[in-house]
């Protein structure tokens, strides 16, 4: 029966842009980039790095998410006081 040799290493994120060992996930798309291959986020109370393929797409802001969180948020508030107005002529 064999064995497993093992190397001590782990096995190493590769950046999607250049190939490159990772440092992180982007804050955008979640894909692995390098230190080389990102922008830090403009703002915010943490800084975030975002690759240049979802720069390009919309900037190194991360506020589009926070809109649309914002937006979901008032949606469902104006939901739940419709239904309370609806309950409160029913009775």
């Amino acid at each position: 029966m064999g064995q497993l040799l093992t190397a001590g290493d782990g096995p190493v994120a590769r950046c999607r842009l250049c190939g490159r060992p990772a440092a992180g996930p982007c804050a955008r798309c979640q894909a692995p980039v390098c230190g080389d291959c990102c922008v830090l986020t403009d703002g915010g109370a943490t800084t975030f790095a975002v690759c240049h393929a979802c720069e390009g797409r919309g900037g190194a802001t991360l506020a589009p998410g926070g809109r649309g969180t914002l937006a979901w948020l008032a949606l469902l508030v104006v939901g739940l006081a419709a239904l309370a107005a609806a309950l409160a002529l029913l009775r």
